[in-house]
């Protein structure tokens, strides 16, 4: 091939490039990130089930520190629907600790249920609990300790 081709060539490559960069720009600036803010007491609903934070409280010392977060949460029968909790810290994240929880996954009539997160290793200030579920996003501001 001559050069003068393998040029104009790779010029094409390169629109096809931005065009196809400028369709994905615009499919993702008509998405709406569907997350929601709520305060304790106040239900959430994410896909399809429903998320109430009742009280939050830090246990043990804090080389075995403990978060228990007592939620009510039911809409579905799904055991392993509880997954989608996580706690976040600054520059942690933390899963449910399913052994210590009281509850093993979701049902469709709404229970209270203890979520036990390790947060030993978290630093202490800022820490929010996020329930991912469907395209929804809900979390929690929870006061400082």
């Amino acid at each position: 091939m001559r050069t003068r081709t393998l040029l104009l060539l790779a010029i094409v490559c390169g629109v096809i490039i931005l065009v196809a960069g400028g369709i994905q720009l615009v499919r993702l600036t008509d998405q709406q990130q569907a997350s929601v803010q709520l305060n304790r007491n106040q239900a959430g609903r994410a896909g399809d089930a429903s998320v109430t934070l009742r009280d939050v409280a830090v246990e043990g010392e804090p080389s075995v520190e403990r978060t228990v977060v007592t939620v009510d949460i039911g809409g579905v029968d799904d055991s392993s629907g509880l997954g989608g909790f996580t706690l976040v810290g600054v520059g942690e994240v933390a899963r449910i600790d399913a052994a210590a929880s009281t509850c093993i996954g979701i049902v469709e009539a709404e229970r209270r249920c203890d979520l036990v997160f390790n947060t030993a290793e978290f630093p202490s200030g800022a820490r929010q609990l996020i329930f991912r579920r469907a395209d929804t996003q809900l979390r929690w501001v929870l006061p400082t300790a």
